[in-house]
């Protein structure tokens, strides 16, 4: 029997549980590691035999558990679903009470709900941590988002922050220059507690859902300036490259940009003229809407950029419709520096919505489980080690700081005042879009949102009077109090009415 010597265990494997693995050995906890297949696990451990915790490599689960000091913490980097059920429970079956299993992978936080629950019938202690960041990420500082009982949170702590991207704590810009077996020491940690049972894989959605947003974004910015002055892909890359050192300033735009610029190695063209442009998902932006929709919270920005998605994957079906229907057949010939500043300025509006959108959506969902959560923190962990990592995240920290019960971005005092004076070239690139046939779902519904958050008063008083008339819905009214139902009896309209 393996003597208790390890600090934490892994198990999976794939490229995401290695790189997390030599993360953590990098910072000098000694890790034990498990995969299924024994012969992958030998040659992992074989190829690093010098890191500064130590790997050790384990071909049953039993010895592989045993290994661990107590209480025993095990990593999960498995796929989502059928595949981490199986090993949670195989790993309850050899563990002792105290005990915590940690679902690194990006699970639905109701099913980490569920297993929290059940773990702790059985006196173990389960967190659910997203982990953000890819590959490069897992490697050398993620961000990382767990949840669970502030004890176990505890127990995982000095490991989590030592691994965890790092940001300059005064201006919360990242910490760069990470390189293995030379982990970056100091600076802000980009982990913190998030909350109970699933608040920590509810958060990693959210996040998840606004990159399919900022995705969504840039891709529209890029088509637009494609399509109407027909700039190259390399001018809108040298583009990019500019807005990358000002507000937008962003892990996104920044690869966006280096995209843009390559050269397909087989045909010398664009790199970007040479991808078919369909795109698909793994789900997390469906559920981040789905949750909206359950709970009554309005997030376009994220469904336009799923729905986005879905339309391109219809590629045949899109090719015969674009024989068929017809569009505006007009020609650009403004301003060209002027449209790159207009969709600048666009793209910056419709990105504050999209985050207002998802912010909202958690303070909402904090309400539904009973969860606490710090909307500045989780901006501040998001700024270094993760896909939406950008500048713009800092304003989000100072916003909550300014006013921690801060009911939506949009009305804090930058924020407002950035779209203040923003908006009209926003609303223009939109115009631009329907004036051209160009597509601009998450541009639009941004603006759609923004317009339709600040108004005093919506259509809906006739959407009230519809439903009431077809189906005894009932309505309120302007002079009586909120929550005070009416009901009219309506007329049959087929019926012959006589005159009074």
């Amino acid at each position: 029997m393996p003597n208790a010597t390890s600090d934490i265990g892994l198990v999976g494997l794939a490229v995401m549980g290695q790189n997390l693995a030599l993360n953590i050995a990098d910072h000098g906890f000694r890790i034990s590691v498990f995969n299924r297949t024994s012969s992958k696990t030998d040659e992992f451990v074989a190829k690093h035999p010098n890191t500064p915790g130590g790997l050790v490599g384990f071909d049953k689960l039993a010895d592989f558990v045993q290994s661990l000091k107590k209480p025993r913490k095990v990593v999960i980097l498995v796929k989502a679903g059928a595949g981490t059920e199986a090993v949670i429970d195989e790993l309850a079956a050899l563990f002792e009470p105290g005990d915590i299993i940690i679902d690194g992978g990006n699970a639905n936080w109701n099913d980490t709900i569920a297993r929290e629950k059940r773990l702790k019938a059985k006196n173990l202690r389960f967190i659910g941590s997203g982990v953000s960041g890819g590959e490069e990420g897992a490697r050398f500082g993620p961000s990382l988002m767990p949840g669970g009982t502030v004890e176990a949170w505890k127990e995982l702590e000095p490991i989590w922050k030592a691994i965890a991207a790092k940001v300059d704590p005064k201006t919360g810009k990242p910490l760069e220059g990470a390189a293995p077996g030379k982990p970056i020491i100091g600076g802000f940690s980009c982990t913190a507690y998030i909350g109970a049972d699933g608040a920590g894989h509810y958060v990693k959605m959210v996040h998840n859902g606004i990159e399919y947003g900022d995705m969504q974004m840039i891709c529209e910015a890029y088509d637009i300036l494609q399509r109407l002055p027909g700039l190259s892909p390399a001018a809108i890359g040298d583009i990019f490259a500019q807005w990358d050192i000002g507000v937008l300033d962003s892990f996104l735009i920044e690869i966006s940009a280096d995209v843009l610029r390559q050269k397909d190695p087989i045909t010398g063209k664009p790199f970007v003229d040479i991808v078919l442009d369909t795109a698909g998902q793994k789900g997390t932006g469906k559920w981040t809407s789905t949750s909206a929709l359950d709970m009554g919270v309005p997030a376009p920005t994220v469904a336009e950029a799923v729905f986005a998605r879905c339309i391109s994957a219809i590629k045949d079906e899109r090719v015969a419709a674009s024989k068929i229907l017809k569009g505006p057949s007009k020609k650009f010939s403004s301003d060209t520096a002027a449209l790159v500043k207009a969709v600048h300025d666009a793209l910056y509006c419709s990105k504050i919505c999209s985050y207002a959108q998802g912010f909202q959506l958690m303070r909402e969902a904090q309400k539904e489980y009973k969860w606490t959560l710090n909307f500045g923190e989780i901006a501040q962990i998001w700024r270094g080690g993760c896909i939406i990592r950008a500048a713009f995240l800092q304003k989000i920290t100072e916003a909550y700081a300014r006013d921690p019960q801060l009911a939506n971005l949009l009305l804090d005092p930058y924020f407002c005042g950035q779209i203040e004076s923003a908006q009209e070239n926003w609303r223009h690139v939109v115009s631009l879009g329907a004036e051209f046939g160009v597509p601009l779902p998450s541009f639009s519904s941004a603006l759609a949102y923004y317009d339709g958050y600040r108004a005093d008063r919506l259509p809906q008083n006739l959407l009230q009077g519809q439903r009431d008339f077809f189906g005894a819905h009932t309505y309120e009214r302007v002079d009586q109090p909120r929550g005070k139902f009416f009901h009219i009896d309506w007329p049959d309209p087929k019926r012959p009415q006589l005159p009074v």
